[in-house]
């Protein structure tokens, strides 16, 4: 019978040992995102910012757009890693449905304590 106890007493040892380990991933998703963005190839003059914008409010995500004189789209972006993930993805691979998109640069990353961004915005 003792090493039944001391076999219970170890398992809960153990469990004990592994539930803090749950509590930081819990705060990692909620935690805010930043990166920069630029945007390649036939961007402008197709409605990328519109399509971009009503994408990262479909995603949650905050931030602007704008068009640059080099003929590409740049701009900030604020999230979960998630939301992060796909807006980066949708900017590399879809975009709107005219646009030809040649490349997407991202900067990293970047932990936030709030957002900078109540919404995301078109700027002119």
């Amino acid at each position: 019978m003792s090493s039944q106890i001391k076999k219970s007493k170890t398992t809960t040892k153990k469990l004990v040992k592994s539930a803090p380990k749950s509590v930081p991933n819990a705060a990692a998703d909620n935690q805010i995102f930043c990166c920069q963005f630029e945007v390649f190839g036939h961007v402008q003059g197709v409605f990328f910012r519109k399509h971009t914008q009503k994408k990262a409010n479909v995603l949650g995500i905050t931030g602007w757009c704008m068009n640059t004189t080099r003929g590409t789209v740049q701009g900030m972006l604020e999230g979960s890693l998630d939301q992060m993930t796909d807006m980066k993805y949708w900017l590399q691979h879809k975009g709107s449905p005219r646009s030809v998109i040649e490349k997407a640069v991202f900067s990293e990353n970047e932990p936030l304590p709030i957002n900078n961004f109540k919404m995301f915005s078109i700027r002119r």
